[in-house]
């Protein structure tokens, strides 16, 4: 089956995502929004292959947009959530990361904030 580039894009994230230990993945809009659980608890999805948005604490949200990591989520800035806009497929480990990071939660352990 050919794949155009955004459907790879949202095919690669997904399956990198999704092989990360204690994550579910759910479908809806005919597979455009893809969101990602541990549990119950939501650690983002995706808009298709082109923005992906992840809850964080808003101290953490802080530093990850500080940082360059992510962008104020584009309709809610005032809350913790980040919002990644996927590019290409240089994009697609940065995005894996921020979803890893969301999933490990350092920042309850005492760790790092952020990286990079």
């Amino acid at each position: 089956m050919i794949q155009h580039n955004g459907d790879c894009l949202r095919t690669l994230i997904t399956e990198a995502v999704s092989a990360l230990a204690g994550v579910t993945v759910e479908t809806r809009a005919g597979g455009e929004f893809v969101e990602f659980k541990a549990g119950r608890r939501q650690i983002g999805h995706l808009h298709g292959s082109r923005l992906a948005d992840l809850p964080f604490p808003v101290r953490i949200r802080e530093v990850l947009v500080a940082q360059g990591l992510a962008s104020l989520h584009y309709l809610h800035p005032e809350t913790g959530w980040v919002s990644y806009y996927i590019r290409d497929r240089n994009d697609v480990s940065r995005v894996v990361e921020l979803f890893r990071y969301n999933l490990d939660r350092p920042w309850l352990r005492g760790g790092q904030v952020g990286s990079g």
